[in-house]
């Protein structure tokens, strides 16, 4: 009779988890809150998702940056209650800029944000307060957000409800109390605003995986996919089971994917590694690229406002003429957004003129250093200069002083 072969094949796999893959339930039902995604747990995906990309995050960093500005300014002579306000806004001793860059983040990453506004039944103060978008959910009468910690395990006892501004309602310790709901315009979204990257969504997450491959080949060492051919003779599937695990642990790596093949051994051993190579370094490279850039586009965006460079190298021009793209397309707008219900909260509750609350906004790199005088600027934007002129050395001082102002 001749002998039976016992053969037993195993595959190893390389992970292939989802970048957005987020903890919790597959879907959340209750009658008290709109979903935000099918889920309801979509600002975990976008969230995870932002720490998980580098280009990604950093875009997101740089645009709240660049609209929370580099601080506020207003007429403190005229307004010395204000520019108090301005330096202090809540209990926690935050400035304005401060909650205006947190602001800021959560609507360039999930395209919605929240303030809270805190005040009492005689309005003898004003206290500003941003919410993490992520615990907040619109309510079904659309008049409310829900603040929870844990929406994959939403509890209703443990939510709090606030109203939507400009209502205000009392609260149990005595407060008035009202949020502000900042969210993109996205058509057949009515509850929820869409971020604006929405169409570069898989871009991100290719950019992630590309990155997440080379560090998987230099764990492994650049380890090459293959069938490994095991010479072994196995009474029991157990056993067959046993000997692949351990072969898996030795020899499998992740991107390097090994095909484990279990054969009865003759007289002598025959096993070995046969490697299946690949030539697609330039592929997954140019992919790479590819998605970096396509992130950009889909965030309305600047390379050289990314820290990305350009082939022809880093040049300064190139940075300020972005920035001041960015700065009539995107920053300008998206501060009044952000500002304009701070500036109704306050001319409101503490009935003060904000007209002269402005944000100052600064270029990332100058094309002409601070301490080049006037003539010589002059020279080099080739227009006329007299050095010997009373009138340019005295417009030099002032423009000194400025400089020294805006350095302090």
């Amino acid at each position: 009779m001749s002998k039976t072969k016992k053969i037993k094949t195993a595959v190893g796999v390389a992970d292939r988890t989802d970048p957005y893959y987020a903890l919790g339930p597959s879907r959340v039902e209750s009658d008290k809150f709109w979903r935000w995604g099918d889920d309801n747990l979509f600002p975990a995906a976008l969230a995870l998702m932002a720490r998980r990309s580098t280009t990604h995050r950093r875009i997101i960093n740089d645009k709240a940056d660049y609209i929370s500005g580099k601080g506020f300014t207003c007429d403190e002579a005229q307004q010395p209650q204000l520019a108090a306000f301005v330096r202090c806004v809540n209990g926690r001793g935050e400035s304005l800029r401060q909650v205006l860059g947190k602001l800021a983040f959560d609507k360039s990453l999930f395209g919605n944000a929240f303030l809270e506004a805190v005040t009492d039944p005689g309005h003898t103060f004003l206290s500003l307060y941003h919410q993490d978008a992520s615990r907040c959910r619109v309510t079904r009468d659309s008049k409310h957000i829900l603040l929870h910690h844990d929406w994959a395990a939403f509890k209703p006892a443990e939510a709090r409800s606030l109203p939507l501004y400009p209502d205000f309602e009392a609260q149990e310790d005595g407060t008035l109390r009202s949020i502000v709901h900042y969210k993109d315009y996205e058509p057949m979204f009515e509850h929820y605003g869409v971020p604006p990257y929405i169409a570069g969504f898989s871009v991100s997450a290719i950019a992630w995986k590309t990155d997440r491959w080379n560090i998987s080949r230099l764990d492994n060492s650049f380890q090459l996919s293959g069938v490994m051919m095991l010479d072994s003779s196995v009474d029991n599937e157990a056993e067959a089971e046993r000997i692949v695990r351990l072969a898996e642990q030795k020899f499998a790596g992740n991107p390097g994917q090994v095909m484990f093949v279990i054969r009865d051994g003759g007289e002598d051993d025959n096993s070995r590694f046969i490697p299946i190579a690949a030539q697609n370094e330039g592929d997954w490279q140019a992919l790479h690229e590819q998605a970096v850039g396509d992130i950009v586009v889909a965030h309305s965006w600047f390379r050289t406002l990314s820290g990305l460079d350009y082939a022809a190298g880093f040049s300064a021009e190139r940075i300020l003429h972005e920035y001041e793209v960015a700065l009539n397309t995107v920053i300008l707008a998206e501060q009044d957004e952000l500002t304009e219900p701070i500036r109704a909260v306050i001319a409101s509750v503490l009935g003060l003129d904000t007209t002269s609350l402005q944000i100052v906004n600064r270029p990332p790199t100058r094309s002409k250093p601070i301490y080049m005088k006037v003539w010589e600027a002059r020279k080099a934007d080739g227009l006329d200069y007299d050095p010997e002129d009373e009138r340019q050395q005295a417009f030099l001082s002032e423009i000194t002083k400025y400089n020294i102002r805006s350095i302090e």
